[in-house]
């Protein structure tokens, strides 16, 4: 019997569910609600890429080897070290009779859900990736439950443009949810020339957002986001420095943020985070990088009268205000074109 939720698939530790689970069983046939997917591509979440390129010092092909290694011995892609993963796109191979999906055999889909609970198989050793970019040519198959969430790929865009705008599709939903109860806030957005960020910038000016600043780490990304007209203002900062991430933050805007939105896939950016926003603002920690605890507790060390988000990547609407907002800003298309180019 299958469970809507996948805990047939677990098979280490039983009892928890597939996220949580250290190994899954990727193998065996279709489930009765559920869904087959042939494999194309993954796109592994940045935080992810970002430590295992780094653990590696840049060796594609040891980080190949190594994401190879994980998947065959954990059934799915979960870095256990981020404890993140990605997603992927492919073509449904086989429905079962009872799944909610709505798909058919042929459908050409991109999951979103993490890959962390993805069952999944690759039967290519992954020979058409060179270990250098976050996107992965595969061949392989994988599993979707009845609670998954996937969209059908639009016709209208190229597959990994699509990729790479679905994987970060919850960060511009939350952002214009929190954004539209306020009126006319300030926004910043930490990492604001990367795909979550400039996605964020936009929906937030969509939102009602009065002014916004794109906080970025390096001259090259401030020029790039410049050039898309993204941002009220851009701000080059480490926000990893607290004090010096606030002091650009009230720079830009003339004072503290009332919504800060964090998409910097590196560590220890929860204080400064925290420390750039107003009493009675809102912080979206959207990255995989964050530590929950130094948040929590930053938070009390600072007297900081924040609410505190967790962008968990799953917002109703979130794929077609995503991919909604690539089609109409010019700005946000133009960095994702770049990023998939570089990539």
């Amino acid at each position: 019997m299958t469970s809507p939720v996948g805990l047939h698939r677990v098979l280490e530790p039983v009892g928890v569910l597939p996220q949580a689970a250290w190994r899954l069983d990727p193998a065996g046939p279709v489930g009765v609600d559920e869904v087959r997917i042939r494999v194309e591509r993954l796109n592994l979440d940045a935080a992810s890429f970002r430590q295992l390129s780094e653990k590696h010092g840049g060796d594609g092909a040891a980080v190949r080897a190594e994401v190879l290694e994980i998947i065959s011995s954990r059934g799915k892609m979960h870095n256990p070290v981020t404890g993140s993963g990605g997603m992927l796109i492919g073509v449904v191979d086989e429905v079962g009779p009872s799944s909610p999906l709505r798909l058919k055999p042929g459908d050409r889909v991109a999951t979103l859900v993490s890959l962390t609970l993805t069952p999944l198989v690759v039967t290519d050793a992954l020979a058409g990736w060179d270990g250098l970019g976050e996107q992965v040519p595969c061949a392989g198959y994988a599993v979707l439950f009845a609670r998954s969430v996937v969209a059908v790929l639009p016709d209208d865009l190229d597959a990994r443009l699509s990729l790479a705008v679905l994987d970060v599709c919850g960060a511009p939903a939350l952002t214009a949810r929190v954004v539209s109860g306020y009126v006319s806030p300030s926004v910043a957005v930490l990492g604001g020339g990367g795909k979550s960020g400039a996605l964020a910038l936009a929906a937030a000016r969509r939102a009602g957002a009065g002014r916004t600043v794109g906080v970025v780490p390096v001259a090259a990304e401030r020029d790039r986001l410049l050039a898309a007209g993204l941002a009220s203002e851009v701000a080059l900062a480490d926000a990893r420095d607290p004090v010096a991430l606030a002091a650009a933050v009230s720079g830009a805007l003339g004072g503290p943020a009332d919504v800060t939105v964090v998409c910097v896939d590196v560590p220890g950016c929860e204080h400064g985070a925290i420390l750039a926003t107003a009493d009675g603002g809102t912080v979206i920690f959207f990255s995989m990088a964050t530590s929950f605890a130094a948040a929590a507790l930053g938070a009390e060390g600072l007297a900081a009268d924040v609410t505190m988000l967790v962008g968990n990547g799953y917002v109703p609407g979130h794929a077609e205000l995503a991919l909604d907002l690539v089609r109409s800003e010019p700005g946000v298309r133009a960095l994702f074109q770049a990023r998939v180019a570089a990539d």
